[in-house]
């Protein structure tokens, strides 16, 4: 007893340790997080006027380029609109150095709506976005270094040693200039991390001209705004000093994209460098007693409450993830998973357009599904939580505990996750083929899945399970299989998604219960949706019944419509008790098919569905059943038939899956009978 209790604190401690270093590491990428934030404009140098009907119809053409142009001009670009002398309008922008075209037609589209709010009936205006820049006015001033108006953005932080700060941002910000201006640089663009020594620590520092501008002028207009900061800036860490040609930025956080830039050199002196080496170990040796003497005292106070379940009923599978059965879970932090590499929102906005409806796949109870890819250009899936869904939260905690742990050819890879900026994001490797839901249920697509390519789906789902139920280092009893949850890569092999209802099982235990039933009808084991009591049974059960779909293309809580009263287990029961099961196969195989291995499978699906979940095989046996054409089966006993036949349904779907086809009932907090 007392052996197990010790396990328990020590495990209650490792989570402990995990949730502080996740939290202090969440904490600083929140902080260090950048959007798309409006800073300022001026229209004030411009006269408010009733603008001609030519200028403001050339005004609007101007903005309609602005709209559509930046995705594809490398982040820069100017033209003229008119030819009116008094109508004609010049107009210009440019994005920051490590925006991709992708964001930066984001942030042109966003000027382009703001611009008419903030300036109207102008003739003249420029408003500054954190990422671009944009400028139009009727005389030209392409190529001409414009100073003024300048404005100033100050951080919170106050600095406690001005003089050393000052001294040591002109002299960086110098060698940024001088990178920026050089001649091979066409963005007119540095940024560099640099040490700035004793108690400063590091600063980072960001500098670029509007690219119509020469090195000299660049150069110009960039000391120009540095020779503002004493006056604006100096009791300030951070700050930003900009004009409608250049702008200049320092702060003690990393607030652009790397792009293979190196660290600027270090001044400090060896004493300072020794110094600050000494104060790194000696922070690195007693901030850990620190915390270990914490978390005794956390440990030893929650046994005091005897509320020592952390990982209970009542917060499936999730880290610091408290609440009380049959009340909301949507309470939830921002804690992750340590194993997971996080990606910076920036690239996630970039990636999709900036969320948008073109690169959307489909949409489930989690949220939105987009298409997307990787700095290297590996195509993804990213799954966007709904700020509406309390289950999605759920489900986010549960995906990123579970997928990341999980390693197999039959499951979907988790790549990695997002939580910046109160969107919460995970990244999935890219389906091409969608769901198997998507070519089951649909007349068309179904021909494309031969009796070998359904053979192969079967046997891959059985494998994803065996691992799951068996092999993995987590018992995983997926709660929630169902075609929709199958996905299909380019070769249509079968990869198991949507974690986010599983559970785990500890060595030894065989079943549990829950009060809050969840899952999808049609696909749930009758002794699950009854009493609340689920186990790899349940797995199986599910897996039965989308083996019977696989062979006779068509979905189990739809049969009921279509075979005047008898679901699809009932009327497979009786084809088989008839011996005319190859009744139940798609027609679209045309017999092009071996009828033994169809009935093989028949009879495999037909023991999975048996009612009295003790009589079900486990999935080790089902894998050797699909493998081996020798084994002698056992005979089965009648299935469940009613379960959920005569729910009302309403249309759902997979998150990776636009088809309207998909119409399941997911069902939660059901009280047993």
């Amino acid at each position: 007893m007392m052996e197990a209790k010790l396990t328990g604190s020590l495990h209650r401690l490792f989570l402990w340790f995990l949730l502080m270093n996740i939290f202090i590491t969440i904490t600083r990428t929140r902080a260090q997080s950048s959007s798309l934030n409006y800073v300022g404009d001026d229209c004030q140098n411009s006269t408010q006027q009733s603008l001609t009907t030519g200028f403001k119809t050339n005004l609007n053409s101007l903005l309609s380029w602005l709209s559509s142009d930046g995705a594809t001009s490398k982040g820069y670009n100017y033209t003229t609109v008119g030819t009116a002398t008094r109508d004609v309008i010049y107009g210009f922008y440019n994005c920051r150095g490590d925006v991709t075209g992708t964001f930066c037609q984001f942030c042109l589209s966003t000027a382009a709506a703001d611009i008419p709010q903030h300036c109207p009936n102008r003739s003249s205006a420029v408003i500054w976005y954190n990422y671009c820049i944009f400028r139009y006015s009727n005389h030209a001033f392409y190529g001409n270094l414009t100073t003024t108006p300048s404005w100033q953005v100050l951080g919170t932080k106050n600095t406690t040693n001005s003089t050393q700060e000052l001294q040591k941002a002109e002299t960086y910000m110098q060698i940024l200039i001088k990178n920026a201006t050089a001649e091979s640089n066409y963005l007119l663009y540095a940024v560099g991390e640099f040490n700035a020594g004793g108690s400063l620590g590091k600063r980072y520092g960001l500098v670029q001209c509007t690219r119509d501008l020469t090195s000299d002028k660049c150069r110009q207009c960039l000391n120009a705004m540095l020779d503002q900061v004493p006056k604006c800036c100096a009791s300030k860490v951070g700050w930003q000093v900009g004009s409608p040609s250049c702008l200049t930025r320092y702060d003690d956080y990393m607030f652009y994209k790397i792009q293979g830039s190196s660290p600027l050199p270090s001044s400090a002196k060896n004493s300072s460098s020794k110094t600050k080496t000494l104060i790194i170990i000696i922070v690195s040796v007693f901030v850990p007693v620190i915390l270990l003497i914490s978390g005794i005292y956390f440990i030893w106070r929650k046994n005091q409450s005897n509320n020592d379940a952390l990982l209970s009923e009542s917060a499936p599978i999730s880290i610091n993830y408290n609440s009380q059965e049959g009340q909301g879970e949507s309470q939830g932090d921002d804690s992750l998973n340590a194993d997971l590499p996080t990606v910076p929102l920036i690239w996630i906005r970039q990636s999709t357009n900036n969320f948008s409806d073109s690169c959307k796949l489909g949409e489930g109870g989690f949220g939105p599904v987009y298409k997307g890819s990787l700095q290297d250009g590996t195509e993804v899936a990213i799954k966007r939580l709904s700020k509406t869904s309390g289950q999605g939260l759920y489900e986010f905690k549960n995906e990123v505990i579970f997928i990341a742990k999980l390693q197999h050819r039959n499951l979907v890879r988790l790549l990695g996750c997002c939580v910046e900026q109160n969107e919460k994001l995970l990244i999935y490797e890219y389906m091409s083929n969608s769901s198997l839901a998507l070519h089951l249920f649909d007349v068309e697509k179904r021909k494309q899945l031969s009796w070998k390519v359904r053979m192969n789906i079967i046997k891959g789902i059985a494998r994803g399970l065996l691992y799951l139920h068996e092999d993995s280092r987590l018992r995983v009893i997926h709660r929630d299989m169902k075609a929709s949850n199958v996905l299909l890569d380019q070769d249509m092999n079968p990869k198991i998604s949507d974690f986010g209802l599983a559970r785990t099982f500890e060595k030894g235990q065989n079943e549990d219960s829950t009060r809050r039933v969840v899952g999808t009808y049609g696909y749930m084991a009758p002794e699950y949706a009854m009493e609340g009591l689920y186990s790899v049974k349940s797995d199986v059960f599910s897996f039965g019944v989308l083996l019977l779909e696989i062979i006779c293309g068509k979905r189990n809580n739809k049969f009921y419509v279509s075979e005047h009263g008898q679901s699809l287990l009932e009327y497979s029961w009786r084809l088989w008790c008839t011996g005319e099961c190859l009744k139940l196969v798609d027609p679209i195989l045309e017999n092009k098919y071996t009828r033994n291995e169809v009935t093989r499978c028949i009879h495999i699906g037909l023991l999975c569905v048996q009612e009295d979940a003790v009589d079900r095989p486990t999935m080790s046996t089902v894998v050797v059943m699909l493998a081996s054409e020798t084994m002698t089966l056992p005979i089965p006993n009648h299935p469940a038939f009613s379960v959920g036949r005569k729910i009302k349904e309403e249309p759902t779907s997979s998150a990776f899956d636009k088809d309207p086809l998909v119409n399941e009932v997911s069902i939660s907090n059901i009280l047993p009978r």
